[in-house]
């Protein structure tokens, strides 16, 4: 079985070492992997493909210095080598930031966006839903992941491919 990535990209160092702390769960499956801007992420996804090692997904903070997050997750949907690499934005509890990122996410390619701060069950059960549609799409060998996946989602998208 190989052990396929997740990137956390956030440059509150703080907060990606919390958020890596609330993905704890798939850490025994999968790799965590934490960069503090998407310049390193971009620098990551290089050195990962380098070695044909898979990503999953890519968790990044909208609000960063230089590219944001939505740039960031635009940049690797256009990228062919990450075809089928899931992406979450993570975006801010502010309304009016929020009405801004919902425009920008309206017209981007992102699979799925959550407020900064939420309930640790809810960024587990996105995670869980997000890297199951990635598995089955990818074709895996579901046998080491299964634990790791969403049950609802995997019977629901198993039947689909």
């Amino acid at each position: 079985m190989k052990r396929i990535n997740i990137i956390c990209v956030d440059d509150e160092r703080s907060f990606l070492d919390s958020l890596s702390q609330e993905l704890a769960f798939f850490a025994d499956v999968f790799n965590i992997e934490k960069c503090e801007s998407a310049l390193e992420c971009l620098g990551l996804l290089e050195d990962l493909n380098a070695e044909e090692k898979l990503v999953a997904l890519v968790i990044a903070d909208d609000l960063m210095p230089g590219k944001n997050g939505v740039e960031l997750l635009n940049e690797i949907e256009m990228d062919h080598r990450f075809i089928g690499t899931k992406k979450l934005l993570l975006t801010s509890s502010d309304e009016h930031e929020n009405a801004n990122t919902i425009c920008k996410v309206s017209q981007s390619r992102l699979d799925y966006f959550l407020e900064k701060i939420c309930a640790p069950d809810e960024l587990l059960q996105t995670v869980k839903e997000l890297i199951t549609e990635y598995a089955i799409e990818k074709g895996l060998e579901l046998e080491g992941y299964t634990p790791k996946l969403d049950g609802k989602a995997l019977s629901r998208l198993s039947h689909t491919f």
